[in-house]
């Protein structure tokens, strides 16, 4: 027997490794993180810009702080996307199985 320091090859062990890296691409491409983040992001900067409105401002919208109300709904609307991707996290892709002779 001849050990080349190379450590055994286990089939099963590969196998489960190549469907952790599936699974955690699956969840970091999921476009749910991409679209909830970026309303969080927006939401957050909208509704700071909605709470310092100036008297000018709220007058031209005539008496409603419109950049307060679209940034809250932009931060809730973000939220309810990370949170669906948190209760319902996304499936990795089937593994390409070759079929023996092909």
């Amino acid at each position: 027997m001849s050990n080349d320091g190379q450590p055994a090859k286990d089939p099963l062990i590969d196998e489960t490794q190549a469907e952790q890296r599936r699974s955690a691409a699956a969840r970091l491409f999921d476009v749910r993180r991409v679209i909830g983040g970026l309303f969080v992001a927006y939401g957050i900067i909208v509704t700071l810009i909605g709470i310092f409105d100036s008297a000018a401002e709220i007058d031209k919208a005539q008496g409603v702080r419109i950049n307060l109300w679209a940034g809250l709904v932009m931060l809730v609307f973000g939220l309810l996307m990370l949170f669906w991707q948190w209760r319902r996290p996304a499936e990795p892709p089937a593994p390409n199985e070759q079929q023996p002779g092909s």
